[in-house]
């Protein structure tokens, strides 16, 4: 069995690499574009677009893991900011206030599928306009949900979380090894 990692994010791979998982990545090119639905619904839609993307490429006995992530406050979906405007309103909605990250992820492996959606609540202290100006300057606030990283100069913003760190990083990995193995074992 080949497990397949289908992702372009760097944290992802990064979050399974840590956790000394042998794995593949393809990229699945799936359109993530979709309005009108709850976060939770979001992620579990374009983890499985992506997921339908790269199956016909998929060896017979590959596990094939997909994920999607989001940030959510007051109703509204923070996805990936398209531009330094976007993501200085990103950072100063979530300035000193809690909000969700949520990550979708399908499993398929011989025919078989499971998806699971996985959530953490986090707390951003108060910040400056000037803090916010010099991290979308530095170019981190790009490609990432929420226009921020936990693993990187944001961690600075962060007053704390309650749940899963890796789910914030993008990819629940203790959940996704229970749920991996479990789909395997049946």
């Amino acid at each position: 069995m080949r497990l397949v990692l289908a992702s372009s994010s760097p944290n992802r791979r990064q979050i399974l690499e840590n956790a000394g998982v042998e794995f593949v990545t393809m990229v699945s090119d799936a359109d993530e574009t979709a309005s009108g639905l709850e976060p939770a619904d979001l992620v579990l839609e374009l983890s499985r677009r992506k997921l339908e993307a790269v199956l016909p490429r998929c060896q017979p006995d590959d596990a094939v893991i997909t994920a999607d992530t989001v940030v959510s406050i007051d109703g509204e979906i923070l996805g990936k900011p398209h531009d330094a405007a976007e993501a200085k309103r990103f950072l100063h909605l979530l300035s000193g206030r809690i909000h969700t990250v949520y990550t979708g992820v399908h499993l398929a492996y011989h025919g078989r599928r499971t998806c699971f959606c996985q959530t953490t609540e986090v707390r951003f202290y108060p910040l400056t306009d000037r803090e916010i100006d010099a991290y979308v300057e530095s170019g981190e606030a790009f490609g990432k949900a929420g226009a921020y990283g936990i693993q990187g100069p944001a961690s600075l913003f962060v007053e704390g979380i309650a749940g899963d760190y890796n789910n914030v990083f993008g990819l629940p990995a203790a959940h996704l090894v229970r749920e991996l193995d479990a789909l395997l074992q049946e």
